[in-house]
C-alpha cells in the first residue's frame, strides 16, 4: 500500500494542474456573472410591455438556455479538477501518516 503513494507524483499534479484549475473557476464566475447580463441583453432585445414579460422572454430565449448548458459544462469541469486536487493532497496526506507510523513502528522495535 505505502508503496503505491507517490507524494512526489501528487505534488506534480498539483502543481501541474493549478493553472487548469485557477482558469476552470474563473471561468464558472464569469459565466455565472454573465448570465445577468445575458438576461439584460434578452429583455432590451423584446417589444413587450411589461417587465415581468420581458424576463419571461429572456429566461426563455434559446441564448439563456445555452448559457445555463455552458455554466453546467463548466462547473463540471471545475468540480471534476477540484476534487482531484483534494484527492492528490489526500494522498499526501496519507503517505505522510503511513510514513509517521513506519517511524512510530521503528522506535517501538528498536
Amino acid at each position: 500500500m505505502k508503496d503505491e503513494i507517490s507524494p512526489f507524483k501528487a505534488l506534480d499534479y498539483l502543481r501541474d494542474n493549478a493553472e487548469e484549475y485557477g482558469r476552470c473557476k474563473a471561468n464558472v464566475i464569469y459565466l455565472q456573472e454573465f448570465r445577468k447580463s445575458k438576461k439584460s441583453l434578452l429583455m432590451n432585445q423584446s417589444d413587450l410591455k411589461t417587465e415581468s414579460a420581458k424576463e419571461s422572454f429572456a429566461y426563455a430565449h434559446e441564448e439563456y438556455q445555452d448559457h445555463l448548458a455552458a455554466i453546467r459544462v463548466a462547473i463540471e469541469q471545475y468540480e471534476t479538477m477540484r476534487w482531484m486536487m483534494i484527492a492528490a493532497q489526500a494522498k499526501i496526506d496519507v503517505w505522510r501518516s503511513l510514513e509517521s507510523s513506519a517511524r512510530m513502528l521503528d522506535k517501538a522495535v528498536t
